[in-house]
């Protein structure tokens, strides 16, 4: 019995989003057609030049604006940066350091904090938890 393996395909807007790019500025072919996971993963491993050239100097979607500029994509929107950018005015932004990008950096940097410190909250509560399992079968 042999089995017959469809070859997994996606939207180009699904694959530009797995590539960390922003589809608009894709070639046309790419945008037009479906992408295969084996071409996904060619692209991933040795990307051509288009490619190589959009992850560069953009213009870059917002999950990549925002993590250039460290901080979340809610936070851009408050910035009012709702459209992509490139390398270039992401660099003008971090030199201007306006007073929405310090304080939105501020923000992220609290919720990594807390982030963190809910993880080692938990992790001493499941060590807890484990230490009178231990001694609740010991008894």
């Amino acid at each position: 019995m042999t089995s017959h393996q469809t070859t997994q395909t996606m939207k180009p807007a699904t694959a530009a989003k797995k590539l960390g790019v922003y589809l608009e500025a894709t070639p046309a072919e790419f945008q037009e057609g479906l992408v295969t996971r084996a071409e996904l993963n060619a692209l991933q491993t040795d990307p051509p030049e288009w490619l190589q050239e959009l992850r560069r100097n953009g213009p870059h979607p917002r999950p990549v604006v925002a993590a250039k500029l460290g901080v979340s994509i809610a936070g851009l929107a408050r910035g009012g940066v709702t459209e992509p950018l490139t390398t270039e005015q992401i660099d003008a932004l971090k030199d201007e350091m306006p007073g929405w990008l310090r304080q939105e950096r501020a923000t992220q940097a609290e919720v990594r904090k807390e982030a963190v410190r809910i993880k080692e909250k938990q992790a001493e509560d499941a060590q807890k938890r484990a230490a009178r399992a231990d001694e609740n079968a010991r008894s």
